[in-house]
């Protein structure tokens, strides 16, 4: 979006740079922040107004359409909307344009339960459209579980893994045991794994390398995205 200087290296959307080309960029993206950034002071309306005209592929129809959807009041001003409220309108501004790239920053975060899944709905019918893309970052994993289909993993500022969706979840698996077999556990080449309770639980990449006789008295189970992503960075505690 061209908020933060770049220092080093080039971030290219539609093939282009924002050095070259930001106003056309823009066009084409449909922003939500994670926070509202609208005229708190101003009617939902009046915001639309003030803002739909920067965007030449503007359309009312669809701005509206989405206002009657999300149960949006026109007449009242933002600050008095709820967070839910305030998302809601902030995604029909974002759509109402026919953005090719809708950037979501944390859409999630703060929402009850409900709303959530509404908002995870509306993300699924957007990626409908093979000719639309929707990157979103989330520390709620099973919000991922539930829409994504790349997964990029960041931890410390460093890409631990990039993949999709699919491909996560084929490559990893869960082992349970007694305690009994944690020293043969310990000999696989363990991504990460801890003591529970009543034995051990063990994240490991692939079965082939797992005889068959040890395999047979283990419980095998598809792990969580968030148990994939702790266990890659704590490590193993067995």
């Amino acid at each position: 979006m061209d908020l933060v200087k770049v220092d080093t290296g080039t971030v290219k959307l539609f093939g282009m740079t924002h050095e070259e080309n930001t106003k056309e960029i823009k066009q084409r993206i449909g922003f939500v922040y994670d926070e509202s950034q609208f005229y708190d002071d101003l009617t939902v309306e009046k915001n639309k107004k003030i803002l739909a005209p920067f965007y030449r592929n503007w359309d009312d129809q669809t701005f509206y359409t989405y206002i009657e959807k999300f149960d949006l009041p026109l007449k009242k001003k933002i600050k008095s909307l709820s967070k839910g409220m305030k998302m809601k309108f902030a995604i029909a501004m974002a759509l109402s344009h026919n953005p090719d790239l809708i950037i979501l920053d944390e859409p999630t975060a703060g929402l009850d339960p409900v709303f959530r899944r509404e908002m995870l709905d509306i993300l699924l019918d957007i990626i409908q459209d093979e000719n639309k893309s929707v990157f979103f970052s989330t520390h709620i994993t099973t919000d991922l579980d539930q829409v994504a289909d790349y997964i990029t993993f960041i931890n410390n500022g460093e890409i631990v893994f990039s993949k999709e969706k699919d491909t996560i979840f084929e490559e990893y698996f869960l082992l349970k045991g007694p305690d009994s077999l944690v020293d043969d556990v310990k000999k696989m080449n363990l991504i990460g794994g801890r003591k529970t309770g009543v034995g051990f639980e063990a994240l490991v990449n692939g079965l082939d390398h797992i005889e068959q006789q040890l395999l047979s008295q283990l419980h095998v189970e598809r792990p969580t995205l968030e148990t994939i992503m702790y266990y890659t960075i704590r490590g193993n505690s067995l």
